[in-house]
Formats: C-alpha cells, structure tokens, sequence
C-alpha cells in the first residue's frame, strides 16, 4: 500500500513538473492592464510594466490568465536581491492577448530589444515616460532571459547592467561617502550584473565593456592632493588596456592613465619630488602617444593630442595653478 501511493505521488509531480514545463513565459512590450476576471469590466488588479516575466497559464476568448512573478534577476547566486526594488508580489490575473511576446514568439529576441531600445531612448529624453530606464533594464535582461541563444543576447545582458549601474550611481555619487578618499571608505556599486556578463559572454566586447565598469568602484573619491590614488588608478587603467586591448573603452582606458600621469606632474611637485614629477611627465607623454597611435581615428585621440600640447607647452593639468 505504501509502495502505492509512493508511486502514485511520484506521478503526481511528474504531472505537475511537465505542466509547469509546458507553461509559456512571455513578457509585456507595453503597460497593460491586469484584471480580476476575462473581462474587460471586470475589476482591474493593477498594471503590468514593460519587461515583467509573466507565465501564461489558461485563456478564455480574447484574454490570458497569466502569473506576474516579482521582480528578481538575474538569477544568479552571486545576486543580492535588493527587496527595496519594487514589486514583490506574485499577481494572478487576466489580460488582454496583446503586446504580448512569448519566448515562443518568431523573432522575440528582436521585437523585445527594439522595445527596451525605445525605453532607453524615452528615458534619455527630459520629459520621458516616467520609468522608462526601469523598463528598459527589465527589457534588456527579458532578450537575454528568453533567447540566451539570441545574436543579441550579449548586448542585451550589459545593456540591462549598464542601466543598472547608471542608477545605482546616480544615487551612489549623491552620498557623503562619495567624496571619501580610499575607494574602501565609500559605497560602490553592485558588481553582481557586469560580472554576470563577463561570466555569460567571456571574450566578448560586452565582457570588456562590464570589466572597464568595475574599475569605477576603485577609484579614490576625492585625491586630496596626493600621489597615492593619482598613481594607483593610473595603474588600474593601463593594466586594463594591456589586457583589454580590443576592447571598445581601451582607448578611454589609456588616455584616462595619461591624464592622471599628467596630473601627477604638479602633485609630485608639491611633495617636493621633483624626479617623480619628471617621470610621471615621461609616462604621460608615451601614454597619449600610445593613444594616438592604437586609436587614431578615436576621439580619445584627439584629447590626448591635446593633452601632449599641454603638458609639452607646461601647462598644469590638475590643480589651480597658473602663472
């Protein structure tokens, strides 16, 4: 008898794990609103935001039930799931079968990335569409959620933690702690995004475009005045170049190392080392040199020909000095 019902709650959940299978994802290319029943008059239940993962569970005529899980990506062990983020209710409700992008739809991948691409665009705009960003982070991951395999895949997953880092800034940079001088002393932004792009996508430009991010976190809040965070972050920079070197912030990365080099020219002055002064004087030079050689026809380039100009005609970089 035990063995029975052993046997029979096995199937039980075997049932219940193939339905669940079968269930389809799908996401929302527009704000749609969710009801209480498969109709239209029926009370409202809230709206659905672009980019929320929806499970589709039944449908009657022209709606589908779906599940609205909360937000909480990506799903990763690394990833603190932050609970002041937003909605972390599961909602169960019915829509209209519109706007709607399956992770079966035919090119899916593409319909959702040209949405968050919208998004993006709309939150750059003064007035945009209240949220827009947080759309388009929620977009951009869905591409990669949905369609790992997609072309887009990689641009969609650093486009989602790109967003991400730009809010997470814009906050970070409005603390006390922001102008702390050790990088330690201060709150960073979370790494656990760009390290998922760089696990996901190793090799790729996204990769090295999530690794140029990290260094921000690294960075001195504010010098001081002194050699220690000038010398350490251009380190930081040249050591990314040299191992980046195909990457598209490579160039960025170079000429940021010159200009800290130049800028050490005048702080090692105050320290009353006048041979790290010339040294630093000799780095600079040979760094924007290197830029304008790798990277002629980036704009990088032109900035570091100017910053030769000025460190040759001894014009100080960094500080209030002038003649």
């Amino acid at each position: 008898m035990i063995l029975r019902l052993t046997t029979i709650a096995a199937a039980v959940l075997l049932l219940n794990g193939l339905a669940l299978a079968q269930q389809q994802r799908a996401t929302m290319v527009a704000d749609t609103t969710i009801y209480i029943a498969p109709d239209a008059s029926s009370a409202k239940l809230g709206q659905i935001g672009r980019g929320r993962e929806l499970v589709i569970l039944d449908h009657s005529r022209e709606f589908l039930q779906v599940e609205m899980l909360p937000v909480e990506e990506p799903r990763d062990e690394a990833f603190e799931y932050d609970p002041n983020e937003g909605e972390q209710k599961t909602i169960t409700g019915w829509v209209r079968d519109r706007a709607m992008v399956r992770s079966t739809t035919p090119d899916g991948d593409k319909i959702i990335f040209g949405e968050a691409a919208d998004s993006e665009d709309e939150a750059s705009r003064r007035h945009g569409r209240r949220g827009a960003a947080r759309d388009a982070m929620l977009l951009y991951y869905r591409v990669y959620d949905f369609f790992p395999n997609s072309p887009l895949a990689g641009e969609a997953l650093y486009r989602s933690a790109d967003i991400r880092w730009q809010l997470e800034r814009s906050d970070v940079m409005t603390r006390p702690s922001a102008r702390a001088k050790e990088s330690y002393l201060r709150e960073g932004m979370h790494e656990q995004w760009m390290r998922e792009v760089m696990k996901r996508f190793p090799g790729t430009k996204w990769a090295d475009m999530a690794a140029f991010h990290l260094i921000e976190n690294k960075l001195c809040g504010d010098w001081q005045g002194a050699s220690k965070c000038p010398d350490k972050e251009a380190d930081l920079y040249e050591k990314y170049a040299s191992e980046h070197a195909q990457s598209p912030a490579a160039a960025e990365a170079l000429y940021d190392a010159a200009w800290r080099r130049a800028a050490l020219i005048e702080i090692y002055k105050t320290e009353a080392n006048q041979k790290k002064s010339e040294e630093s004087k000799s780095k600079a030079l040979q760094l924007g040199q290197k830029v304008i050689t790798q990277y002629p026809q980036s704009d990088w380039a032109l900035r570091a020909q100017r910053l030769i100009f000025y460190i040759q005609q001894g014009v100080p970089t960094y500080g209030s000095a002038t003649d």
